[in-house]
């Protein structure tokens, strides 16, 4: 029930290289449901591989999706990623949460490459219940300019950050909503962005290695077009399935070759770990993941079992949510945004 009759909704806000992604959840139900969603294409080389080239450029086109969907200039749930970000599960010893969160700094400058007084940090103790005298700690650090800069990016665009999320834990939010049943054993999610590929491999449903490859759907693009000679714009058309050429599988699979060096080293850094498995299963998402033949071409390449995401697999969405959105083509990318959607402020 909704308190008082009003709705409870959140916005997640997703400021790709690529797009802008904005879905908007209404908690007030038995389950969440998604009631909004909006897709604006940002112009290109505004973003860089997660860097802002063109502030003001990038700010005027969050402002006008807001003013143009008509969605409320208010307060959103966003992320901040890339290297600036460091995820690693550590061990300490055992303590009260409390306790713990006095001496993380502390801790924390044993495994982060930053000057620790320039981060923010977080940390969620894995094994609370267990009764050994370790315990297994996920530490999380950013750059605390990386959060100030999207603060600021937001506020220059009339919008307000509720929640600064972590992208590899909105991934893993709304990938686990979704796919319950891969939360056991290790499986890698893959998410194929613009301009990177972030690999987060997860154990037991706990994301223990995110890692960053510099490559997107974007170099596609760029390589269709060079080699065959056609516009940008046909270029797109090809890799997002709208037009044919004879031999775009060439190109797909020496993409999911390249995406497969970032799961082969990951999956490599598993080996040495005591429970030395390795990767049962991959789940592909992002705009890159809805490249014809990308999915398939990596699960031959890899020889596991792999799977394109559904953002919408198990979470509902309200009809006519997705007003001047074809769901279907851009779901794989909404990944992201429905993660920090779910999180509610």
């Amino acid at each position: 029930m909704a308190l008082l009759g009003r709705k409870r909704t959140s916005l997640g806000l997703d400021v790709g290289s690529g797009f802008m992604k904005v879905v908007e959840v209404d908690h007030s139900g038995d389950q969440p449901e998604v009631t909004r969603v909006v897709v604006r294409p940002l112009a290109q080389d505004a973003i860089v591989e997660g860097e802002v080239m063109d502030p003001g450029l990038v700010a005027d086109t969050l402002r006008a999706l807001f003013a143009e969907s008509g969605l409320k200039t208010g307060e959103v749930v966003t992320a901040v990623g890339g290297h600036d970000v460091i995820v690693k599960k550590i061990k300490m010893d055992r303590m009260k949460e409390a306790e713990a969160r006095e001496v993380i700094r502390w801790e924390a400058e044993q495994y982060v490459p930053f000057d620790i007084k320039s981060v923010e940090l977080d940390f969620q103790i894995l094994d609370p219940n267990d009764d050994g005298m370790q315990m297994e700690v996920l530490l999380v650090a950013a750059k605390r300019e990386l959060v100030e800069n999207k603060v600021g990016l937001l506020a220059d665009a009339g919008v307000s950050a509720a929640v600064i999320d972590v992208d590899t834990f909105a991934l893993h939010n709304a990938f686990e909503h979704n796919y319950p049943e891969a939360m056991e054993g290790i499986v890698a999610l893959v998410n194929v962005g613009h301009d990177t590929t972030k690999v987060t491999i997860l154990e037991d449903g706990v994301p223990i290695l995110p890692r960053d490859i510099p490559f997107g759907s974007r170099r596609v693009r760029e390589d269709v077009q060079r080699e065959r000679g056609v516009t940008s714009e046909q270029a797109e058309d090809i890799v997002q399935g709208r037009e044919t050429i004879p031999d775009l599988d060439r190109f797909v699979q020496a993409s999911a070759d390249e995406v497969a060096v970032g799961i082969e080293r990951a999956a490599a850094f598993l080996m040495t770990q005591p429970t030395g498995g390795g990767i049962g299963k991959i789940y592909v998402s992002g705009g890159g993941a809805r490249i014809p033949g990308m999915v398939e071409a990596l699960g031959r390449r890899m020889g596991v079992e792999t799977h394109l995401v559904n953002p919408f697999e198990r979470i509902p969405v309200h009809p006519g949510a997705a007003q001047n959105v074809n769901l279907d083509e851009a779901a794989p990318m909404l990944l992201l945004s429905l993660g920090l959607a779910l999180r509610q402020a």
